[in-house]
C-alpha cells in the first residue's frame, strides 16, 4: 500500500469515526455561559474565561452550543447585551419617525468579492468605485458573507430565508424552464401584510410562470425582466452565437421558446405588461431605465406614513455587458465588465443621494451584496482573492462583497462574523417586529427557516454574529460546513478534471466526494489548497457535530426540488 493511500485511509477512518459514532459530546461550557448565550461578546478584543490558558475571540463558536428558538428554525448564538442595545436603538428611532424602518436589498449580478475598492479592487484593477467605497466606509463590511453558488438559488434564498434544498431552486431556470417561487412565503408578502409598501425592480430570475412572478408573491409593483440578461441577447449576437444568430431556423426556434423577451411592468395580482423588447441595443440602457424608475419610487415615498421594502436587482454585471454611449470606455481598464462596474457605482450613488434628498436616509437600512462570486467561464469577468468562482462551493464562488449601511444606526467597521444572505430575510422580519419563534411561525411550521435575525449584530457597537455556521450546498447535496476559521468539506469540485485546456469556472469539471473529509483553515489558507483535517481532528470533531445536526435537520425537513440539474 502506498504512503499516499495509507495516509488517506487513516484520515478517512479518523474523520469517519468522528462523524459516524454519534457519541462525541462537547464539554460543558464555562460557568459564565449558558447554552446558546455568550455574555460580553460585544466587547472588543478577546474574552478571558476562567483560569484556562488562552482566550476566546468574538465570533468563534466551536464549543458554544446553539440556542433553539423553534424546531423549524436555525439555532442561534444569543447575545443578550447587544440584543438589548439593538432594541433600544430601534425603539428610539421608531419614536422619532413614527414607523418601522425602510429596507433596501441592492443585489448585483456576478460581482466578485474583490471587485470593489473597499475590498482591494476598484482603482487597482482599473474600475474605480469611489461612491460605493465611500458608503462602505460608513457601513459594517461583512467580510464573511455567503451567497449560494449561482444567482437564482441566492435570490430565492434572500426572498424566502431558506436554503435551495428547501425552496427548491437549485439552478437558474433558463429559456422557459418551469419552476419558481410559486407557493413560497416571501419576505415581500410578510412585510406587505405588516403595512410595508413593497417594490421589486430589475432582475427577477426566480420563476417566469405567472404564480412565481413578483406581483403574485407579495410585491405591490415590479419593473424589470423575468430572467437573466444573456438569455435576451446572446442568441441575437453573431459575435457570440453565430450558429444561431446567423441561422433563420435556429433564431426562430429561440423566438418561439416559452420565455418573456421584454422589459416588463406589473402591479399586485395583475398581468405583466410588455414595455420594450430587449435587444442588443435596448439592453445598453436597461440599468439606467431601472434606476430612473427607482428614483421615481423613492421620491413617491417621501414623507409616507408607511415604510417601504425595495428589492433592487441590477442587470450589471452579468455577461454580456453592453455599455451605453456614456459608459463605453469610461473605466481605465476599458473592458465591458469594468465599464459596467463604474456604472453600478454611479447607480448606487444616485439611489443613496435620492434617499438623502427625500429625508428617508436615516430610517433606511441598505443591504449591499452580490448574488454569487465571479462568473469565470466567460471573460472579462469579476475578481476574487479566494479559490473558485460562480457555480462552485469554493470560497470564491460563494463569499461575496457585502455591507450593511444605516446612517446613525450601524457603526462603521469590518467584521468577519458569519453572515448568510438568508439572514437578510430574518433580519428584515426582525426590524419589522417579527422576532424569535414568531419568524418560524410566519413561514409555516412545516418549512425550515435557515435565516437568522442579525439585527443585534448589525446595530450593537462592536456586535457579534448570531450565526454559528455556514452550510454550503452543491445542487441538492451538502458540500461543506464552516465554523469559525475552519471549513469542513465533504464534496470537492475539480474544474480541471475534464477540460484541461479550456476555461475553468465553477460550472466546469466534476464533483466528487472527499476521502473521508477535508478541512481548511481559512485564516491560514484562504486558497483552500492544503487540508489540515488529520492534524486538527479536535477542531474537526466540533464541526462534525454541526455537520450531523444539518444531516438530522434534512431528515426532518427533506429537500423539495422544483428546478434542478439534469442527472442529479
Amino acid at each position: 500500500m502506498s504512503h499516499f493511500r495509507a495516509k488517506a485511509l487513516a484520515r478517512c477512518a479518523a474523520l469517519s469515526l468522528i462523524l459516524g459514532s454519534g457519541h462525541f459530546v462537547l464539554a460543558h461550557p464555562a460557568a459564565a455561559q449558558t447554552a446558546g448565550e455568550v455574555r460580553g461578546a460585544g466587547t472588543a478584543g478577546p474574552i478571558k474565561r476562567g483560569s484556562q490558558p488562552g482566550y476566546d475571540f468574538q465570533d468563534q463558536y466551536i464549543g458554544v452550543p446553539g440556542k433553539s428558538l423553534a424546531p423549524n428554525m436555525e439555532p442561534v448564538v444569543d447575545h443578550p447585551d447587544q440584543g438589548s442595545e439593538a432594541q433600544r436603538k430601534l425603539a428610539e428611532l421608531e419614536k422619532r419617525t413614527g414607523k418601522k424602518p425602510n429596507i433596501i436589498v441592492f443585489i448585483l449580478d456576478d460581482v466578485g468579492w474583490m471587485d470593489f475598492g473597499f475590498n482591494g479592487g476598484g482603482e487597482s484593477i482599473g474600475a474605480p468605485t469611489p461612491d460605493v467605497d465611500r458608503i462602505a466606509a460608513q457601513s459594517l463590511n461583512l467580510t464573511s458573507a455567503y451567497s449560494q453558488p449561482s444567482c437564482s438559488p441566492t435570490r430565492a434564498s434572500i426572498l424566502t430565508g431558506q436554503l435551495p434544498v428547501h425552496h427548491g431552486i437549485l439552478k437558474p431556470p433558463m429559456y422557459g424552464q418551469p419552476g419558481g417561487l410559486d407557493g413560497k412565503t416571501t419576505i415581500a408578502k410578510l412585510l406587505s401584510d405588516r403595512g410595508y409598501v413593497t417594490q421589486a425592480i430589475g432582475k427577477w430570475h426566480v420563476g417566469e410562470n405567472e404564480a412565481s412572478q413578483p406581483q403574485n408573491v407579495g410585491f405591490d409593483d415590479f419593473r424589470g425582466f423575468l430572467s437573466v440578461s444573456d438569455m435576451y441577447t446572446e442568441w441575437r449576437d453573431p459575435n457570440f452565437n453565430p450558429e444561431v444568430a446567423l441561422s433563420p431556423t435556429r433564431t426562430a426556434m429561440i423566438e418561439k421558446a416559452p420565455f418573456s423577451k421584454y422589459d416588463v411592468h406589473a402591479t399586485k395580482s395583475g398581468k405583466v405588461e410588455d414595455i420594450g423588447l430587449i435587444t442588443v441595443d435596448y439592453i445598453k440602457d436597461l440599468d439606467q431605465r431601472w434606476a430612473d424608475y427607482t428614483v421615481d419610487f423613492l421620491r413617491k415615498q417621501k414623507g409616507s406614513k408607511k415604510p417601504f421594502f425595495l428589492y433592487y436587482g441590477t442587470r450589471g454585471c452579468h455577461f454580456d455587458n453592453y455599455p451605453n454611449a456614456h459608459y463605453a470606455g469610461r473605466s481605465p481598464a476599458r473592458n465591458d465588465f469594468t465599464d459596467c462596474m463604474v456604472e453600478m457605482n454611479d447607480i448606487f450613488a444616485r439611489l443613496h443621494k435620492t434617499l438623502e434628498e427625500t429625508g428617508e436616509l436615516e430610517n433606511t437600512v441598505i443591504f449591499f451584496t452580490s448574488d454569487n462570486g465571479p462568473e469565470a467561464e466567460i471573460e472579462p469577468h469579476g475578481r476574487t482573492p479566494f479559490r473558485g468562482s460562480k457555480g462552485s462551493t469554493w470560497e470564491g464562488g460563494v463569499r461575496v462583497p457585502t455591507f450593511a449601511y444605516w446612517k446613525g444606526m450601524i457603526e462603521p467597521g469590518r467584521s468577519d462574523g458569519l453572515f448568510d444572505l438568508t439572514d437578510i430575510f430574518s433580519t428584515a422580519l426582525g426590524l419589522a417586529g417579527v422576532r424569535g419563534a414568531a419568524a418560524g411561525e410566519a413561514i409555516g411550521k412545516t418549512n425550515y427557516l435557515t435565516g437568522i435575525d442579525q439585527s443585534s449584530f448589525l446595530l450593537a457597537k462592536e456586535g457579534a454574529s448570531n450565526r454559528r455556521s455556514i452550510a454550503y450546498f452543491s445542487g441538492g447535496h451538502m458540500a461543506a460546513v464552516r465554523m469559525d476559521e475552519f471549513k469542513y468539506q465533504m464534496l470537492v469540485q475539480a474544474p480541471f478534471s475534464t477540460t484541461p485546456n479550456g476555461n475553468h469556472g465553477g460550472f466546469t469539471g466534476t464533483i466528487a466526494p472527499a476521502a473521508g473529509a477535508m478541512m481548511y483553515n481559512l485564516y491560514a489558507n484562504p486558497q483552500e489548497d492544503n487540508s489540515v483535517a488529520l492534524r486538527h481532528i479536535p477542531a474537526a470533531a466540533g464541526i462534525a457535530l454541526e455537520v450531523r445536526r444539518y444531516q438530522e435537520m434534512l431528515k426532518k425537513y427533506p429537500p423539495s426540488i422544483t428546478v434542478g440539474f439534469t442527472g442529479q
